[in-house]
């Protein structure tokens, strides 16, 4: 097994035993052959390409002549999915682990509670990396570190990924056209590449306020490790509910002082943002390239908001992945409304700077972003 990023059986996390534990669990993909198997792969990368140059033309984020920083897509497995999470999570999260760390070393014991709460920790992790690894269809990495297996941009830039074996579970569940879901799924995926790519100063600014909400971080590490037990426990027959029923906070909301909950805010709406302006953009484009767009969104959305089941509902509370499904909605209801009310190039003045991003109270009122925005740059 490839070692993720050097020593990665110190610390508070064994980063190798969650890759080994998540590789291990994760359910196997749907029943392909050897040769539909590269069919899918090379479709997924034809439309990589093509949905590239569609994105680009329906947002006009960047302008013609202008070569943005190249980032590398890949299609990816389930395994491939997991190692490249884990590579990320490990840099994301250094410096909040480094802090409990150091903590936790200041103990009585507490080197040895370190070494062995690392490898629970990593089992834990890993658990619920197999669990959402058979859900994710793709991803835009922004923080990315480069690994033998998995190139990145310049300097961790980040790479687009696209999950083959969850992207065929899905159509054949959904009874849609494999063609049509596929392309619909890389526009959705390439909008957010093109976010990035086309905005130069986002990634820094989105680094810089997790890592300010990580350094705002005061809990003690068994509480965080307490947490993942009960996502994992979940996982195998237990319920992630506190002493009265209800559902346990999630990791996000255990986490929160005064200031990280300033920070979570414009957080929620950048991230309410950006995934509201993808699902605008593979819907607007949709209808031009994929023609049965409208049956593929109806099922979708279905499928989204109903979750698998009850553990599957559970987990998702537990680890914000119900917030993210508001961001799709919410977000995408503030896009529509801008753009109709000052056009697409009057809604990408919302690129310009980190002082035009939507706040979490303009993501749900968009007149108020258009009377800000606007009326200040126009007067």
């Amino acid at each position: 097994m490839t070692s993720i990023g050097g020593a990665g059986t110190s610390g508070m996390v064994d980063w190798n035993l969650a890759v080994a534990t998540a590789t291990r669990l994760v359910r196997p993909g749907p029943e392909v052959t050897r040769d539909e198997a590269r069919a899918v792969v090379a479709e997924l990368r034809r439309h990589a390409k093509a949905a590239e140059e569609h994105v680009r033309g329906y947002t006009r984020m960047i302008p013609d002549g202008h070569q943005p920083e190249d980032t590398p897509v890949l299609v990816v497995d389930r395994a491939g999915w997991i190692r490249a999470n884990v590579a990320g999570f490990r840099e994301l999260l250094s410096p909040l682990l480094d802090k409990m760390q150091e903590r936790r070393a200041a103990t009585p014991g507490g080197t040895v509670l370190s070494a062995v709460g690392g490898k629970v920790t990593g089992v834990e992790l890993g658990m619920l990396l197999s669990f959402l690894a058979s859900r994710i269809l793709g991803q835009y990495e922004t923080f990315a570190p480069a690994t033998r297996e998995l190139p990145a941009g310049t300097d961790g830039a980040g790479r687009l990924l696209l999950v083959a074996p969850n992207i065929v579970h899905v159509e054949r569940e959904l009874e849609v056209s494999p063609h049509d879901f596929r392309l619909w799924v890389c526009l959705h995926e390439e909008t957010h590449r093109t976010q990035f790519t086309g905005v130069p100063w986002l990634r820094d600014h989105l680094q810089g306020e997790i890592q300010s909400f990580l350094a705002a971080t005061d809990v003690d590490p068994s509480t965080v490790v307490e947490r993942l037990r009960e996502a994992a426990q979940a996982l195998v027959g237990g319920r992630p509910e506190g002493e009265q029923g209800e559902p346990a906070p999630s990791l996000v909301e255990l986490v929160q002082t005064p200031e990280q909950r300033e920070i979570l805010g414009r957080l929620t709406a950048v991230m309410s943002l950006l995934e509201g302006h993808a699902d605008y953009v593979m819907d607007g484009v949709g209808p031009d390239v994929v023609p049965s767009v409208a049956e593929i969104r109806e099922k979708f959305q279905q499928r989204r908001a109903r979750g698998a089941s009850r553990l599957d509902l559970a987990l998702r509370k537990l680890l914000g992945l119900d917030a993210k499904l508001r961001q799709y909605r919410d977000g995408e209801r503030f896009v529509r409304a801008v753009v109709d009310q000052v056009g697409m190039d009057g809604f990408n003045r919302v690129w310009t700077s980190p002082n035009t991003l939507p706040t979490k109270s303009e993501i749900a009122k968009p007149a108020d972003w258009v009377a800000r925005v606007h009326r200040k740059a126009d007067s």
